[in-house]
């Protein structure tokens, strides 16, 4: 699958690895379609870069939301060929399975495995049946679907069991996915970064961003969101890529905190 001609969707396009991904993917040749639930900025990102880029408001987790996004994407561009998903929104503070105010909140627990692992089932699903409609090329492809799981799926730390788990599912359903696409001509795989140079990692206390890019053997420092829409570009451009989860890490293994 070329990138340049093709019309991707890139999910939580407004900040962090998504926009990464839809700044590189737009200077590579491809029609963007940003999806992300914060409108501003969204909305600047595409006037900015023109008509080449639209914005849709649209939660991951919504079958309505995202069904009208895809919507878009046909009516304006006429296919979809790639989805990058960056998308989610969950609680940001750690907390342990019991701790001195009792057990883990299941609400809590129960909010992030809808929005990191429902809502990327939710898109890869309504996304496969854009694409199979979409003629093969010589390889018989017709999309590519990249998904972000976390090398906390692998080694979640203390007080990550509900992002851990979230992270560890989406993992999970990357080759029984692309086991179910295979026939459709559709790719499935996933990006687990390491520690990225999002505003979430670079608002932490010093102490544990020291800690983190200590356990980094090289490069030695936090990984930049253009690296992961290199490696994204690369994904779709290898038709070889499929069914698999690729570290983006540095080669870094969490310790237990």
């Amino acid at each position: 699958m070329q990138l340049r001609g093709a019309t991707a969707i890139i999910t939580g396009g407004a900040s962090g690895l998504g926009e990464a991904t839809v700044r590189f993917f737009f200077e590579h040749g491809a029609r963007v379609v940003l999806l992300d639930i914060n409108e501003r900025r969204g909305k600047e990102i595409a006037e900015e870069l023109g008509d080449q880029v639209i914005f849709a408001k649209a939660d991951v987790t919504s079958e309505s939301d995202i069904q009208r996004a895809i919507d878009l994407a046909l009516e304006t561009f006429g296919a979809v060929h790639v989805l990058v998903n960056c998308g989610a929104s969950a609680p940001g503070a750690l907390r342990r399975t019991v701790s001195r105010d009792g057990p883990y909140p299941l609400k809590e627990f129960e909010e992030y495995v809808h929005s990191y692992l429902v809502g990327t089932f939710n898109i890869n699903r309504l996304v496969a049946v854009a694409m199979g409609r979409n003629d093969p090329t010589e390889e018989g492809e017709r999309g590519v679907i990249i998904n972000t799981t976390s090398i906390s799926a692998f080694e979640g730390q203390i007080g990550q069991v509900a992002y851990a788990a979230a992270k560890a599912g989406v993992a999970g359903m990357i080759l029984p996915i692309a086991r179910d696409l295979a026939v459709m001509g559709i790719r499935v795989t996933a990006i687990s970064p390491g520690v990225i140079a999002s505003q979430r990692a670079l608002d932490l206390p010093e102490k544990v961003k020291k800690s983190l890019i200590s356990q980094t053997p090289f490069p030695n420092r936090m990984g930049k969101p253009r690296e992961y829409a290199h490696l994204a570009h690369a994904i779709v451009e290898n038709p070889m890529i499929n069914g698999e989860i690729i570290r983006l890490d540095g080669a870094m293994r969490l310790g237990s905190k």
